[in-house]
């Protein structure tokens, strides 16, 4: 990365860190250019180079959780496309140590910016991300679980759904849980893992 790239890299990340703070405290439609730019600590020539508007920012922000988030696998985007298509079926349960690991670490670090996620779900259009998981990574895992097409949305919802409030009781616990207990409960709720008395 040269000096120029890596300077407009930076002044990206202060702005999409200034309107994630921002978005803490007001809603977008009433957050100004100024607002950012006093935030993020630069002048509004510099926000107008890199951006149109604040949904230009908006977008890029949403991106930067997406990119943030991802670094925490240990596993290159086309290199994910693949592996769900020749790897054996037992590496396509997301309930693992492996996945859930990577998962609860960023939502652990970056609790601030998850549930701030969660809160703007619609503005940040999640939902058009959770669209294309579901499309390029879940989808596809079904079709190899041999998982009707009729059924796959009620799995995939069901599954997500269960895993969301474990997560998101978690964060309302700040976190305080063992992330290795979390796991536990995911997978014994997930899998059926537990041992039942009979």
């Amino acid at each position: 990365m040269n000096k120029n790239e890596s300077k407009y890299f930076n002044t990206a990340i202060k702005m999409d860190e200034a309107l994630l703070s921002l978005l803490e405290k007001k809603d977008f439609i009433y957050i100004t250019v100024k607002e950012i730019c006093e935030e993020a600590g630069v002048n509004r020539s510099t926000f107008y180079l890199h951006y149109e508007n604040t949904a230009d920012l908006l977008k890029e922000t949403t991106q930067y959780i997406l990119d943030k988030h991802f670094s925490y696998y240990n596993i290159e985007k086309k290199d994910m496309v693949v592996r769900l298509e020749s790897c054996d079926r037992k590496e396509l349960i997301f309930v693992t140590h492996e996945y859930l690991d990577p998962y609860l670490t960023f939502i652990k670090d970056n609790r601030r910016i998850f549930k701030l996620a969660i809160k703007q779900f619609q503005l940040m259009n999640m939902d058009e991300v959770y669209g294309k998981m579901f499309k390029y990574i879940f989808e596809p895992i079904l079709v190899r679980f041999g998982v009707s097409e009729k059924e796959r949305p009620y799995v995939i919802k069901f599954y997500l759904t269960g895993v969301f409030a474990i997560v998101m009781d978690w964060l309302e616990n700040d976190c305080n849980d063992d992330m290795d207990f979390i796991i536990k409960v995911i997978n014994d709720c997930v899998l059926g893992a537990r041992d039942v008395d009979e």
